[in-house]
């Protein structure tokens, strides 16, 4: 449901990993390394209106900055499907996990004012942060909140506000401390967000104000960012603002935009292509924004492009991509493609997906927004345009990411597939349906509660208004979810655990889908009856 997003190499070159091994080999010639000129604007229309066609957006906007000057800005398509009204660069889209890198950035300005540096304890900033072990939480630096090695697994947490729930944003970093770690401290790359929700609680204290107040006054105002905020619910003028849509039954339909401002830091900027053009000439420029206006220091910004942890490889993205390192560094992703440094991210929520990718020695920027989330036609246009200008070889990126949604989508059929013949043969639950009646608690997400209505079981976890399902017998205690609302692409099952005695003491939560996003991390539960 949430798209904050998957690990970071799945993003980067998300139409790649993954796919058929036979897709790609036609694209791997060999050619020297050289920088061409750029791409005409023709192509960047006609690859717009096939990545568009081939995954069903309804809208998209691009962006290139080459040089400090801005070389292309264009709309495509509509705000909301079955209406006319057009994208254009002034439309506000919800930037999801781009705002990271604002996150890192805020704090790259305090460490330059000497309000704070890189390594220090976050609980020397903010005494009450804890982590489940306490060595770790005397450990944890500002850098470690930045930089996806806190040890705990990828979107761990996330369903504390996905999909939107009524937590605060003290109850969510509270639940930190319940949430076990599944690798060592500092040891792997797992990509998560609560702990940019912990950066931005360290900016408000360091700075004195609250992280949306020093994000819009001390960076979007200075570089006249007039069409972003730091969230949803700053957006005054909405009268062009793209809608999310989201596949439902093969169709993407548009749904409401969802109100995340609980994590701020994590996520939660909206902002117009046109002025995200400013914001990528600032990150070219090394801190120094359009009219020369200086942000943050040469220094700082090359300690956020300096790789912290290596994140994993992939067979196809490298060969794709000809690279030879990949890493997250402060907000920001690295990585090389044909000899060129490559600094990137993408983002996400509900129904919207962007990326930001430059090239800092070609003085090179792209951005891409979609109100769809497909993140296969978002680097579909994003690749094809950074091929044109590093001297990678032709290669069709729609028809890249067009296998690898096809191969995806093969494999979550396959399983939705034989989930559903194994329903149509299941027998009997265990026990009685009212056995597994009651209320359960997480410590970490709350309460939920399972109810008889009939002849069926009904599983309603609190503090959202979506999470409720039918519970549908599949095989001896274990029961699939299936969610009411079917914009929520993540159906789980659910796992009743037994006691000595006989009788329900606990539930544990899987995803269903290899396509579930991460941040549904059911895994990570642990009801106990109560």
């Amino acid at each position: 449901m949430n798209r904050m997003k998957p690990s970071f190499a799945m993003l980067i070159a998300l139409a790649a990993v993954g796919a058929p091994a036979q897709a790609f080999a036609k694209q791997r010639e060999a050619r020297p390394v050289e920088a061409r000129a750029g791409i005409a604007a023709g192509r960047i229309d006609a690859t717009v209106s096939r990545a568009m066609a081939a995954f069903d957006v309804p809208g998209m906007a691009v962006a290139i900055v080459k040089d400090g000057k801005l070389v292309h800005a264009k709309g495509y398509g509509v705000r909301e499907a079955g209406k006319a009204e057009p994208v254009t660069p002034d439309t506000i889209f919800q930037i999801g996990s781009n705002t990271k890198a604002f996150t890192a950035a805020a704090l790259a300005i305090l460490v330059d004012e000497g309000k704070l540096k890189w390594d220090d304890r976050v609980i020397d900033h903010l005494p009450d942060f804890r982590m489940y072990d306490p060595y770790v939480t005397r450990e944890f630096t500002i850098r470690d909140l930045l930089t996806h090695r806190s040890g705990l697994g990828p979107g761990a947490g996330d369903l504390m506000f996905v999909p939107a729930t009524d937590m605060s944003r003290t109850e969510i970093m509270r639940g930190l401390r319940h949430l076990r770690p599944v690798s060592s401290f500092r040891s792997q790359y797992d990509y998560d967000n609560l702990l940019y929700v912990v950066a931005g609680e360290v900016v408000a204290s360091a700075s004195g104000r609250s992280w949306e107040d020093f994000i819009e006054t001390r960076i979007m105002a200075p570089l006249g960012m007039t069409r972003c905020t730091a969230s949803l619910g700053r957006v005054r003028d909405r009268s062009d603002v793209a809608s999310p849509h989201v596949v439902i039954d093969g169709k993407a339909k548009p749904v409401a935009a969802v109100n995340m401002d609980v994590i701020g830091s994590a996520g939660t900027i909206n902002c117009s292509l046109a002025d995200m053009t400013r914001w990528l000439s600032t990150q070219l420029g090394e801190g120094r924004g359009p009219g020369g206006l200086r942000l943050f220091s040469p220094e700082r910004s090359a300690e956020m492009w300096t790789m912290n942890v290596v994140t994993p490889p992939s067979p196809a993205l490298d060969g794709l991509l000809r690279t030879h390192f990949s890493g997250y560094a402060l907000g920001w992703g690295v990585s090389d493609s044909f000899g060129f440094k490559r600094v990137a991210h993408t983002g996400g929520v509900i129904g919207t997906v962007t990326s930001v990718a430059m090239i800092p020695e070609l003085k090179l920027g792209v951005l891409v927004f979609t109100n769809q989330e497909s993140g296969a036609a978002m680097q579909a246009v994003s690749n094809q345009i950074l091929d044109a200008y590093i001297g990678a070889p032709q290669r069709d990126w729609v028809e890249i990411a067009s296998a690898y949604a096809a191969g995806k989508a093969a494999e979550a059929d396959a399983t939705e597939k034989d989930v559903a013949a194994r329903l149509a043969a299941a027998a009997a639950p265990t026990l009685p349906l009212d056995a597994y009646a009651g209320t359960f608690r997480d410590p970490w997400r709350g309460d939920a509660v399972v109810r008889r209505e009939g002849g069926r079981l009904i599983l309603k976890i609190s503090r959202t208004a979506s999470l409720e399902a039918e519970l549908q017998p599949y095989s001896g205690n274990i029961f699939v979810a299936r969610w009411v609302d079917r914009s929520i692409n993540a159906d789980a099952f659910v796992r009743f655990e037994q006691g000595f005695d006989g009788s329900v003491s606990g539930m544990k939560l899987q995803a269903i889908s290899p396509a579930t996003d991460f941040s549904f991390d059911f895994q990570d539960l642990a009801f106990e009856r109560i």
